[in-house]
């Protein structure tokens, strides 16, 4: 999969003023600039600035992060009580010719359950101003992309979790937005819709759209980029490549695991390295940990093959998304 590559990548302090840290590839197309939204004396979001181009963007965090706040204030459904968020550098808030540049797949199930899957995406594009004939067409597009042409003729009542979620992501495709916002997509979905629905944001992504993705389920995510904003709280606490805020959290040893049938031997070699802080044995291999991923990375295999030793896998969970939620989320 081509990620879109970051210009930067950053992880905030929340006393810290809110640096503003382009993700995704290419020039700005959304922009967030001190955004914050309050509920009552609640606080949903606090004081967010982001840059975001082209490509698949996550943006994550545990439930209550402030998530689906952000997204509405994204895609118009929310007025900040402070600062905007723009597309091509038009406010989004109270701008309707805007709305047709965006795609919206919502969490909350709301659908005329009586409809078909065809007649619902219809009526939805007809809503964005299409003719009768335009929107049918777009409509046959949008459910051919999602797969569900051969079943858009029964009522969503009928419809499993999946096809449902692929139907509101049909009726978000229909009018051809450059934006597309998804709100846990995945959520209860079995694993062939959530292959069908990972692959279909990879391929929107890789087609130039700007793609964002809010969830909660890490391993997924990172199945469709690499990029991502982790928010906590109302705050970003990190954004940009997942590998690039992975490395800066230094003071963290990485955790790398060597599967190999001679492990005594091969730590041997590895222990003197001023960066190898400890290792632990298990039954088939060893953990390292280092202070310098990047070298340790390219030793190891190197030293397995210099000295003829066996090396099954290599792998660290510390370079995965639940590293980085350990790490900077409380």
């Amino acid at each position: 999969m081509n990620s879109p590559a970051s210009t930067r990548a950053s992880a905030s302090d929340s006393d810290e003023s809110n640096e503003i840290v382009q993700i995704g590839d290419g020039d700005v197309v959304l922009a967030a600039r001190s955004v914050s939204y309050w509920y009552g004396q609640v606080i949903g979001i606090n004081d967010i600035s982001l840059d975001i181009g082209r490509g698949v963007v996550g943006l994550l965090g545990p439930n209550g992060a402030g998530k689906s706040t952000l997204l509405k204030c994204m895609t118009g459904q929310l007025r900040p009580d402070t600062g905007l968020v723009s597309i091509d550098g038009q406010t989004v808030w109270g701008n309707p010719e805007l709305y047709s540049s965006i795609g919206f797949v919502p969490e909350q199930d709301s659908f005329y359950e009586q409809m078909s899957g065809r007649q619902f995406v219809t009526h939805l594009t007809r809503l964005q101003g299409f003719s009768k004939t335009d929107a049918a067409e777009l409509t046959e597009e949008a459910l051919e992309i999602v797969d569900l042409v051969n079943q858009a003729h029964r009522p969503i009542g009928e419809y499993s979790k999946g096809m449902r979620q692929r139907v509101k992501i049909a009726q978000a495709l229909a009018h051809r937005p450059r934006v597309l916002f998804f709100d846990e997509p995945l959520a209860g979905t079995d694993p062939v819709g959530r292959h069908t629905i990972i692959k279909l944001i990879q391929q929107l992504g890789e087609q130039g759209r700007t793609i964002v993705v809010s969830s909660h389920v890490l391993h997924e995510v990172q199945a469709m980029t690499d990029d991502i904003v982790l928010i906590n709280r109302g705050k970003v606490v990190a954004d940009g490549n997942l590998f690039r805020i992975r490395e800066m959290i230094d003071e963290h040893p990485h955790r790398i695991y060597v599967d190999s049938e001679q492990p005594r031997q091969f730590a041997a070699l590895l222990a003197p390295f001023e960066d190898v802080k400890k290792i632990e044995f298990t039954d088939r291999g060893f953990f390292v940990s280092t202070d310098d991923p990047e070298a340790c990375y390219s030793r190891i295999p190197k030293l397995s093959l210099e000295h003829e030793l066996s090396m099954k896998a290599m792998t660290s969970e510390d370079n995965d998304l639940s590293a980085v939620f350990r790490f900077l989320v409380p």
